[in-house]
């Protein structure tokens, strides 16, 4: 049982790292632009072409997203998450000029005294917005919070609200990371009722819906405008990807040709594949290529030890 668990746990790690740093490759491409830069399919981080966006990042790196989980997974300790800390962690990448960094993160993390007021931060942002700014900045960095053994909902909603104030944003974070914390502690597959079951927004149930019926993921248009960085679109990425994906490479490679926000929909998904398929399933080059392979794995054996330690 715990040699499993540790394999659900570095599987979801690294899951999401790759799905990150391969995903970059189609990241905010439309499909003609992947068939026509890719046409037997993106699959190697050395395909990436070395356009004005992607020469910034070295081959097999991963970006933003896989950063700002890293820092969630610095604010855990042996008693838990600390969102002070995660606040604090937040400031301090965000000060190095990260690269990547998406507009409304920026935005909340630029604010003078974001460090001594963090959720007002955001919440003054999201209004300034009308209340209508759902992005899948928080989604992206959602699997470490699904990792703590007993699942805490509460931290979730810190983890999201640290930047990201909308409930759709709370409600995306908390679907992926019971998901992920069922998968890996209790080797459970949710149903789709069960999914269902957790939100009473119709609209949600809706992406939820199309995730499970639909046979092919070309059928969500992930690269089709405006809203392909919409939370509840991501979400239905990485559903369709747990439902319909009989390995973690054949979903990693399904979600990173449909191009749009491929980078944070492969993030997630592949987070949830490493979950459920475990590390030992990731084909080794995929990790032995990941740019830092060595330092991410250091970071994660590190978190790992805090886990079960828990």
């Amino acid at each position: 049982m715990k040699s499993q668990v540790i394999d659900r746990i570095f599987g979801c790690l690294f899951g999401q790292a790759i799905g990150d740093a391969l995903g970059l490759g189609s990241e905010f491409m439309d499909k003609k632009e992947v068939k026509k830069y890719y046409p037997d399919k993106l699959k190697r981080y050395d395909q990436i072409i070395q356009d004005g966006h992607r020469i910034r990042w070295n081959i097999g790196a991963w970006t933003d997203d896989t950063d700002m989980m890293l820092c969630l997974m610095d604010a855990f300790n042996n008693g838990g998450f600390l969102y002070e800390r995660a606040a604090h962690n937040f400031k301090t990448w965000f000060n190095g000029i990260p690269m990547g960094i998406g507009r409304h993160v920026a935005k909340v993390l630029c604010c003078s005294d974001y460090e001594d007021a963090p959720f007002e931060a955001s919440k003054i942002m999201w209004i300034s917005t009308k209340c209508n700014c759902a992005a899948n900045g928080a989604l992206m960095r959602t699997s470490i919070m699904g990792l703590w053994k007993e699942y805490n909902r509460d931290w979730v909603e810190q983890a999201c609200t640290l930047t990201h104030y909308d409930p759709r944003c709370i409600l995306s974070c908390h679907i992926a990371s019971f998901i992920i914390n069922q998968l890996v502690w209790h080797s459970r597959l949710l149903s789709v009722d069960e999914v269902l079951s957790m939100t009473a927004d119709a609209e949600l149930a809706s992406y939820i819906k199309l995730a499970y019926d639909s046979p092919n993921i070309s059928d969500l248009e992930l690269a089709k405008q405006p809203g392909i960085g919409y939370t509840y679109r991501t979400l239905c990425a990485a559903l369709w990807c747990y439902w319909h994906s009989d390995s973690f490479e054949s979903g990693l490679i399904d979600i990173v040709n449909e191009g749009g926000d491929a980078d944070t929909n492969a993030a997630i998904a592949c987070a949830i594949l490493g979950a459920r398929f475990g590390y030992n399933s990731i084909p080794i080059y995929y990790v032995n290529n990941l740019h830092r392979s060595d330092y991410y794995m250091n970071r994660c054996n590190d978190f790992v030890k805090i886990v079960l330690g828990s």
